[in-house]
C-alpha cells in the first residue's frame, strides 16, 4: 500500500488481510475505533469510516450488545424457493432475520419476499399481512426458550428466572421490547406461558390476583424499558461505527455550565470509570425491585 492510499482504506485493508488470514475468525470481535484510533494514530471518524467500508464488503456486521464482529466467510444469496416450498415458519425465520440485522423498521413483506427469492404475493397464503407477521414473529421469538419443569423453592428465585429469560430474548432480538404493547398486549402464546409462570410462582404470596398481575407487569415493563434502548443503539452503532462506550467517553458538561455547578457529575466524568452496561443495569435493577417486593410482603399486615 502506498502513501497515496487514504488513512480508513490501510485499515480496512488490514482487518481484512487479518480476517483473511485467519486471525479473525467469524463472530471474533473487530477492534473498536478507539482502539483503531490508537493503533493507527489516526482520528476516530477515520477509524469509523474503515469500519464502514468492512461491512459494506460484507467482512463484518454489528451485533447488538456486543459490538462490531466478523461475519461469516461467505454471504450465499438464498435459494430462489418455489411458492410450495414456502412455510409459515420459514417465512417468520426470515423476517426474523431481518429485523435482527436491520430493525423493525426495514421489514415489510416486501423484503421479506426478498429474501426467500419469491413473488410478494406469494407470502399472503401464509400470511395474511404485517402485523400477523409480526405477532408470529414475538411468539416464535419469546418460544425460543423455556422455563424450568422443576420450579426452584421461593417467589424471589423464579421471579428472577422468568425476568432475566426476558431479558435474554430482548437482548438476543433488539426489534422485539418496543414491538410488544404494554397497554395493548398481543396475545402471543408463549407470552402467556411466562405470565402463568409469574402468577404461580406468586400464589403462595398473599398477593391476591390482580396484585400478582400488576407485578408482572411492572417486571415486563422494567425489563422492556431498559430492552427500548437496544434497537436505536443498534442502528447508531451501524450508522457510525461508535459504541456506546466510546459515546459515554466523549460527554462533557454542558459549556453554559462550569463544573463548580455540577460538582459530582465532573467528579463522575474525570474518573473516567463508568461504563453504561445494560446487562448490570438490568441485574442491579431487578435486584432492587424485588427487595422492594420483599420488603412490601414481609410488612406487617
Amino acid at each position: 500500500m502506498t502513501d497515496t492510499v487514504p488513512p480508513y482504506r490501510r485499515i480496512a485493508e488490514e482487518l481484512r488481510r487479518r480476517i483473511l488470514a485467519g486471525e479473525l475468525t467469524p463472530g471474533d470481535r473487530v477492534p473498536s475505533t478507539r482502539r483503531l484510533a490508537g493503533d493507527f494514530g489516526v482520528a476516530i471518524a477515520t477509524a469509523t469510516k474503515a469500519l464502514a467500508v468492512l461491512r459494506q464488503q460484507g467482512f463484518t456486521r454489528v451485533r447488538p450488545g456486543v459490538g462490531t464482529v466478523v461475519a461469516p466467510r461467505a454471504t450465499v444469496a438464498p435459494p430462489r424457493a418455489a411458492d410450495g416450498e414456502l412455510s409459515r415458519e420459514r417465512i417468520v425465520r426470515v423476517a426474523t432475520a431481518v429485523a435482527d440485522a436491520h430493525g423493525l423498521g426495514e421489514l415489510s413483506m416486501r423484503r421479506v419476499a426478498a429474501e426467500l427469492g419469491v413473488a410478494t404475493m406469494s407470502l399472503y397464503r401464509h400470511v395474511p399481512g404485517k402485523d400477523d407477521l409480526i405477532l408470529l414473529m414475538i411468539d416464535a421469538a419469546l418460544g425460543e426458550e423455556r422455563l424450568p419443569a422443576v420450579r426452584p423453592p421461593g417467589w424471589r428465585a423464579g421471579l428472577i428466572i422468568s425476568t432475566t429469560l426476558l431479558w435474554r430474548l430482548f437482548r438476543r432480538h433488539p426489534w422485539l421490547a418496543p414491538a410488544m404493547s404494554l397497554t395493548r398486549p398481543q396475545p402471543a402464546p408463549n407470552g402467556l406461558l411466562l405470565v402463568e409462570w409469574v402468577l404461580e410462582t406468586l400464589a403462595p404470596t398473599r398477593l391476591d390476583r390482580r396484585q400478582r398481575l400488576y407485578v408482572h407487569i411492572l417486571l415486563f415493563s422494567f425489563a422492556r424499558g431498559i430492552a427500548t434502548a437496544l434497537e436505536p443503539e443498534a442502528e447508531a452503532l451501524r450508522e457510525t461505527g461508535v459504541g456506546s462506550d466510546e459515546w459515554m467517553g466523549s460527554l462533557a458538561p454542558p459549556s453554559a455550565l462550569s463544573t463548580d455547578a455540577l460538582p459530582r457529575f465532573a467528579e463522575l466524568v474525570e474518573s473516567d470509570d463508568f461504563d453504561l452496561d445494560l446487562d448490570l443495569l438490568f441485574r442491579f435493577g431487578l435486584a432492587r425491585l424485588l427487595d422492594g417486593l420483599d420488603g412490601w410482603l414481609n410488612r406487617p399486615g
